[in-house]
């Protein structure tokens, strides 16, 4: 697997901490950005931000990640609001510098222009002696404005600090995160859990029934999770448990093949089954 890149300096340790852990389920199941798009719904370029740290991932990308990665997603989507809070309070910030210094820009741009006009309207010659001179009118102050500003400026950042230390204060005590629950419109992902039982010399994890049905790359549901299970018994792990026949199960399935002398295809077919459920493996060749 290619070395991580290094996360910037000015990441929050929310954010920081959440996407270390996001890295360490990639590498540990030795997935690439193409397996995480393949799986997960969202592109390697959104991944490549969401793993650099240049770009908070959302919700449904950390629970799609510790899915496939079987993990619990609760810890990371606490850990994930935590930072999403810390985020928003930060751009918050920026945006209002941002915003005071092209204030004061086009205030120091705007003086010169004005004196221009008033001298365009004398004509540039000077007032005749012993006339009374006519009063200059008054450009309002920008004092007030720019107090105003600053005020509210500093009120924004006081209350971000406020926010910044009681959800630390959260942080630190485990007891009051509770879980979050998930979304009430989107379902669950079937959850397998392998028990396997050897009868009559055969092998079976209980999912399909003993089904031996064919299937290949692309393939969901009990059939896959089946074949995961009894792969992994064999020694070989496809991955999580998951049911989904994604590019580790592929090459799962083809070095089983290629242990038990069968054609390396990656499509489990009868005699695949039937090498998968015989009991002892055949020796290597």
């Amino acid at each position: 697997m290619p070395r991580s890149k290094a996360l910037p300096d000015e990441l929050d340790p929310h954010a920081r901490q959440l996407v270390t852990r996001l890295r360490r389920l990639k590498d540990r199941d030795e997935l690439t950005l193409r397996h995480l798009a393949a799986k997960t719904g969202y592109s390697a370029k959104s991944w490549e931000r969401y793993l650099g740290g240049t770009s908070l991932p959302p919700r449904e990308a950390v629970e799609a990640l510790a899915r496939i990665t079987g993990t619990d997603p609760a810890p990371l989507l606490a850990l994930r609001e935590i930072a999403a809070d810390s985020w928003d309070s930060r751009r918050t910030r920026a945006a209002e510098e941002t915003r005071l210094r092209e204030q004061d820009a086009v205030g120091e741009a705007g003086e010169p222009e004005e004196a221009d006009a008033a001298e365009e309207t004398r004509g540039g010659e000077p007032e005749p002696p012993g006339r009374p001179t006519a009063p200059r009118p008054v450009t309002p102050a920008r004092f007030p404005h720019l107090v105003l500003t600053t005020v509210l400026a500093v009120l924004v950042v006081a209350l971000g600090t406020a926010l910044l230390l009681v959800l630390r204060h959260d942080d630190a005590a485990p007891a009051h995160v509770a879980p979050t629950p998930a979304s009430a419109t989107a379902s669950p992902p079937p959850a397998y859990t392998c028990h396997l039982t050897r009868v009559d010399g055969r092998w079976a994890a209980g999912i399909n029934h003993g089904r031996d049905t064919e299937i290949g790359y692309g393939a969901t549901g009990a059939d896959v999770a089946e074949a995961q299970c009894l792969l992994r018994r064999a020694g070989i792990s496809p991955g999580g448990i998951d049911g989904m026949f994604g590019p580790l199960t592929l090459r799962a399935v083809k070095t089983f093949q290629t242990r038990a002398g069968l054609v390396a295809d990656g499509m489990v077919g009868p005699r695949s089954w039937q090498a998968l459920r015989g009991g002892r493996l055949p020796p290597f060749r």
